[in-house]
């Protein structure tokens, strides 16, 4: 059993699995493809990806794949606590550049699923932070993209005030929404 909520973004899910709990802790199925496949998000994901961060403000994204190497992304977090970020980035769609967030932490077990043409990325907001995801193609340098993360085109509103963050050189480097390669 999983509850599945529409965030604003059209195809943007925060899915909350059930946790079967007792005093020993607890049991949860965190992916069953035909439940999920029996709420619409029938992807087939291939890889398992898993970061690790250490610090809180930890800021990894915004990324993405062109076609046809473009990835689905089933995010759910370990141990800690991260912001996640989706950005439409459909040039064809009503939504594009608009970003919609959500928080999701270990202790809650929600997951948000980010479709292909979404620009992702998340900043940790506990130390020891452990983020796993599935995507549905497999990682291609070739079709590797990634969009400035502050682009004030975007406005994301990243819970970042207080944090010392870090970026990698490649996402601090990144292109802003108008400069970069889109779906």
């Amino acid at each position: 059993m999983i509850e599945v909520r529409a965030l604003e973004l059209e195809d943007v899910l925060e899915i909350v699995p059930r946790k079967f709990g007792d005093e020993r802790g607890y049991f949860c199925e965190t992916y069953h493809r035909a439940r999920y496949a029996s709420q619409g998000i029938a992807m087939e994901f291939v890889q398992d990806n898993q970061s690790y961060s250490a610090q809180k403000g930890v800021l990894r994204g915004l990324h993405y794949q062109l076609p046809p190497r473009a990835q689905d992304k089933l995010v759910r977090v370990l141990k800690g606590r991260i912001y996640d970020v989706a950005v439409d980035i459909r040039r064809a769609s009503a939504t594009f550049g608009r970003w919609v967030g959500l928080e999701i932490s270990a202790a809650k077990g929600n997951q948000i699923l980010v479709p292909k043409g979404f620009a992702h990325g998340f900043v940790t907001l506990e130390e020891h932070t452990i983020v796993s995801y599935k995507v549905s193609d497999y990682y291609s340098p070739e079709h590797d993209c990634g969009i400035l993360y502050n682009d004030p085109e975007i406005g994301i509103d990243w819970p970042i005030m207080g944090l010392d963050l870090q970026l990698s050189k490649k996402d601090s480097e990144a292109s802003p929404l108008r400069g970069s390669e889109l779906f």
